[in-house]
């Protein structure tokens, strides 16, 4: 059997883990979007021992059909890159929001502006609670149909057709950059009005409020649990982990990551096509006996 491989420079937590909080496209899933059935089980096993799991994600509520028959006691999610804790135990579109941390509207408008202004050629869409609406040349980068085609500044005005429900985050797409110098340049823009990450292989940004993370949600779903991040293990692969990674007691980098996730976890395993986050809970429960 394939084992994980640890870096020596920073130590792992001793402390026996609580929650396993991991990421899903590049990590838990394969490249063909399918949880193998040794990911099943080894998922299964952690809930069995009393180690709860989280889903951790970038994507949508409406997206975790993938994930939905393995969801076990809790059945929560952490979607949108932490704007959103998701009930999953209803199935595909019949989830519960739990928790929703919004991106203000002064703050996404603000964003819009900058962003574009520094990369000419941005275009946006707008990630709701139930909603996605775009501007007419934003990419179709998924099945999905948008709700509305409008300017970003349109869709994110006060009276909007997307007035009824908070903005998650914006997706910020640039035809021609090169995804990192994109990431760098946003933040560099955007400053402390929003938190931009990215998790595409392409220069896709997304773009939540001032705080929100992976990591900062999933401490506050720890916080109410009692659980310290000592007890926590994490798994990921791109730039949008790497705070939840170096947040975590102990954490791996796939082996298809990102240099960001590697140079942020403490440990590295192998990659999501050979069932990485699976090679590492079958060894802490072997560990625990």
């Amino acid at each position: 059997m394939t084992s994980a491989t640890r870096r020596p420079e920073r130590p792992f937590s001793l402390v026996p883990p609580r929650l396993i909080a991991t990421d899903l496209d590049g990590t838990l899933l394969r490249d063909d979007k399918s949880v193998s059935p040794r990911t099943v089980a080894a998922l299964a096993a952690a809930e069995k021992a009393g180690i709860e799991v989280f889903f951790v994600t970038g994507r949508p509520a409406r997206w975790m059909d993938v994930v939905s028959d393995h969801v076990h006691g809790h059945g929560l999610a952490i979607c949108g890159n932490g704007a959103a804790v998701v009930d999953l135990h209803g199935g595909p579109g019949a989830h519960r929001f739990v928790k929703v941390r919004e991106l203000a509207r002064r703050n996404a408008l603000d964003a819009v502006t900058l962003v574009r202004e520094a990369a000419p050629g941005t275009v946006y869409a707008v990630e709701q609670t139930y909603g996605f609406h775009q501007e007419p040349d934003y990419p179709k980068m998924h099945l999905e149909r948008p709700d509305t085609l409008a300017p970003a500044e349109e869709l994110l005005a006060e009276g909007s057709v997307t007035a009824a429900e908070p903005v998650l985050k914006i997706l910020a797409f640039h035809p021609e950059m090169d995804p990192d110098a994109f990431l760098t340049l946003a933040r560099l823009a955007v400053g402390d009005r929003a938190t931009v990450t990215r998790s595409s292989p392409s220069a896709l940004l997304e773009i939540s409020g001032p705080g929100v993370s992976k990591a900062s949600t999933l401490a506050l779903c720890c916080a109410e649990r009692g659980i310290s991040h000592e007890e926590v293990i994490a798994f990921g692969d791109m730039p949008n982990d790497v705070e939840m990674l170096t947040w975590a007691g102990r954490s791996y980098a796939m082996g298809n990551a990102h240099p960001d996730v590697l140079a942020a976890a403490s440990g590295r395993t192998v990659a999501n096509n050979e069932d990485g986050v699976a090679v590492v809970i079958e060894r802490v429960l072997a560990e625990q006996g």
